[in-house]
C-alpha cells in the first residue's frame, strides 16, 4: 500500500473543484499542484514524493492569461516520466491535446472519419487553403481548448478579409500560440447536436448529447446546466454558474462502433481519462469525430444527467492506481 499523495496538477480551479471534493470526502491522500504558482527543479526526486501525478493541464489556459504554463507542463511531464512517476495522461497525451493537426492526422491513420482540413501558419494562406472543402468553413487555433479563437466563414470573401487583418484584431483570424490554425469544413448538424464520449482508464464510461444554438464553439460540459427538458442542474455542479443559453445536455448511449473508434482514438494518443467528440453531417449522415480532449470536464450533475457521479469512479480509479485500494473489475473496465 502507498502511503505517497496523490498529485493533482491543474491550471482552472473551477473545473476540478467536484474532484477535490470526492478526494476530501475520502480523506484521500492528495496535493494539488497550482500550475500557476509551480515550479520544480531537475534536481528534484518526484517519484520520493507523489503515489502519481494526474495531469489536468488545460490547452485553454492561453485564454485566460496562463499560456506561458503549457510549454512549461510540456517539461515538467518530461521530469516526472523521467524519475519513473506514474503520470495519468503524460506527455504523450498531452502532446495530443496541444495539436489539433496531430489529432486529424491520427484519425487519418487510423482510418476514422474526421472534418476535411488543411494546416496553415500563415493568415494568407487560409482563402487559397479552402480549395477542395465544402463551405462553409471554420478556422481554429491548433492549440485550442473551450472553442477559442474558432470563427465560421460561409463566403470566400468574407475569410480574405479576415485573412487581411492584422493578428490580434478581433475579426481577424486566431492562429493561436504557436502559429498554426486549421481551415476545416463546417459540419451542419444532424438533429442539431453534438456527441462527446467520455473514457477512463481508456475504456467507455459515459456519452452525453449536446444541444447546440450554432452560435458557439465552447461546448464545455461542466458549464452547461440545464438538460434537454429544459430542467435546471444542481448549480453547485455547474463550473460556471449559469447555464449557457440554448445549450442543453442529456444522457446518451452511442452506438457500439462509435465506442470503439473512441477508444482507438484515445489508446493511440495515450490518453487515459478524456474525452473525443462527434458529430453527424446533416447533409449524407456521415459520423465525423473532431476533437479529442485529454482534459476531461465531467457533465455537471452525472447523478441526474447520467445516472451516476464520475467523479466518484474517477476517485476510485485513482485510488487503485496509486495503490490506495484494491483493484476491481468495474475500476479495470472504467465503468
Amino acid at each position: 500500500m502507498s502511503t505517497l499523495p496523490i498529485a493533482i496538477y491543474y491550471e482552472q480551479p473551477n473545473w476540478f473543484k467536484p474532484l477535490f471534493a470526492e478526494l476530501d470526502r475520502r480523506g484521500t491522500p492528495y496535493v494539488a499542484l497550482n500550475a500557476v504558482d509551480h515550479m520544480w527543479s531537475p534536481e528534484e526526486h518526484p517519484e520520493q514524493k507523489y503515489s502519481l501525478v494526474f495531469n489536468r493541464m488545460s490547452p485553454s489556459a492561453w485564454n485566460r492569461e496562463h499560456g506561458d504554463q503549457i510549454f512549461y507542463t510540456v517539461g515538467f511531464l518530461e521530469h516526472l516520466e523521467n524519475r519513473g512517476v506514474r503520470v495519468i495522461n503524460g506527455l504523450k497525451a498531452f502532446r495530443s491535446e496541444l495539436s489539433k493537426a496531430g489529432q486529424l492526422a491520427l484519425m487519418e491513420q487510423l482510418g476514422i472519419a474526421y472534418p476535411k482540413a488543411r494546416v496553415i501558419h500563415r493568415a494568407s494562406q487560409a482563402p487559397p487553403a479552402t480549395e477542395g472543402l465544402r463551405w462553409p468553413v471554420v478556422v481554429k487555433p491548433n492549440i485550442g481548448g473551450s472553442g477559442a479563437g474558432v470563427k465560421r466563414f460561409d463566403h470566400i470573401s468574407q475569410l480574405e478579409a479576415a485573412s487581411k487583418l492584422p493578428l490580434g484584431n478581433p475579426e481577424g483570424l486566431a492562429l493561436g500560440m504557436d502559429s498554426t490554425a486549421l481551415v476545416q469544413e463546417f459540419i451542419p448538424a444532424r438533429d442539431a447536436h453534438i456527441v462527446r464520449v467520455e473514457v477512463l482508464n481508456g475504456k467507455y464510461l459515459y456519452a452525453i448529447k449536446v444541444h447546440i444554438t450554432g452560435e458557439t464553439f465552447d461546448l464545455c460540459p461542466a458549464d452547461i446546466c440545464r438538460t434537454s427538458s429544459g430542467v435546471d442542474l444542481n448549480r453547485a455542479a455547474c463550473a460556471i454558474d449559469a447555464p449557457k443559453s440554448g445549450i442543453t445536455v442529456e444522457g446518451f448511449t452511442p452506438p457500439p462502433e462509435a465506442i470503439a473508434d473512441v477508444e482507438r482514438i484515445m489508446a493511440e494518443s495515450g490518453i487515459d481519462i478524456g474525452g473525443v467528440e462527434y458529430i453527424t453531417d446533416d447533409r449524407d449522415g456521415q459520423r465525423y469525430y473532431y476533437d479529442t480532449n485529454a482534459l476531461s470536464n465531467f457533465v455537471a450533475d452525472g447523478k441526474n444527467v447520467i445516472g451516476f457521479d464520475p467523479f466518484a469512479k474517477l476517485v476510485d480509479w485513482l485510488e487503485v492506481e496509486a495503490g490506495f485500494a484494491a483493484v476491481s473489475s468495474e475500476v479495470l473496465i472504467g465503468a
